[in-house]
């Protein structure tokens, strides 16, 4: 029971150095830039310390229960040598993490609200929430083929950088070709989609299946599936409204 307190201090004291340069960045400015007293102190604290418990007990998470689940899913599907089967849970995984990502909800309703603004579809809830849907399911299908083909490219041993280069010379061209409205929403699109659950199981994912095939490097080849999600998002959103 010590050892396992112990353990646990030494992961709270971890949270608090992580936490601490933000801490001192908004105490600087709010105390000696702006010379104010910073409001509400009590609930502030009372906060933070419940931010450092959070981050304290999602990291312990990620370590004890998804690492460990990525892993063993792709050593799983290895020992079984699927290649359909393995795609299919990589597009499985990348789709379903990012419907539900809350960020990516947020930014497609706020996509909506402008795109009613600009008289780009009509202000009414139906068309609002078709839009907004729309743009949600578009990304997570791209998340979704991003993760199949980053796990093909561990699968065959193909290098990173051609697939990330030519994927961003897409992005130049699409940006060049879709209307100016959606540019700015594709890039941000692009960003909100490496959910808390996304990042840990698609890396242990990664690594697991370069640790699990012979010939692969699982620091070359384990690495670089969270790029592919972060960048097929801005071409399918951009190629989505040209499609609109």
């Amino acid at each position: 029971m010590n050892i396992q307190l112990r353990s646990f201090w030494g992961y709270i004291r971890s949270s608090v150095r992580d936490l601490l340069p933000i801490i001192l960045v908004i105490a600087f400015f709010q105390l000696v830039v702006l010379q104010q007293p910073i409001p509400n102190l009590g609930r502030i604290l009372v906060g933070v310390g419940l931010v450092i418990l959070g981050l304290t007990f999602f990291v312990r998470g990620l370590e004890q229960g998804l690492f460990p689940i990525g892993e063993a899913i792709a050593y799983g599907f290895a020992r079984k040598g699927s290649v359909p089967w393995l795609l299919a849970f990589g597009f499985a995984l990348g789709f379903g993490t990012t419907v539900a990502e809350p960020a990516l909800i947020a930014v497609a309703e706020e996509a909506s609200e402008v795109a009613a603004q600009a008289g780009v579809i009509e202000r009414d809830p139906e068309a609002l929430e078709d839009y907004a849907l729309g743009l949600r399911l578009t990304v997570a299908v791209s998340v979704g083929f991003a993760i199949a083909l980053g796990v093909f490219r561990i699968v065959k041993g193909w290098p990173i950088q051609y697939l990330i280069i030519g994927g961003y010379i897409g992005v130049v061209i699409m940006t060049a070709l879709a209307p100016q409205e959606i540019i700015g929403i594709a890039y941000d699109s692009g960003g909100v989609t490496t959910s808390t659950v996304t990042v840990p199981l698609v890396t242990a994912l990664g690594v697991g299946l370069a640790s699990s095939i012979r010939g692969r490097n699982p620091m070359v080849d384990g690495f670089g599936l969270i790029a592919f999600a972060s960048l097929t998002p801005m071409i399918f959103v951009m190629g989505y409204v040209m499609i609109l």
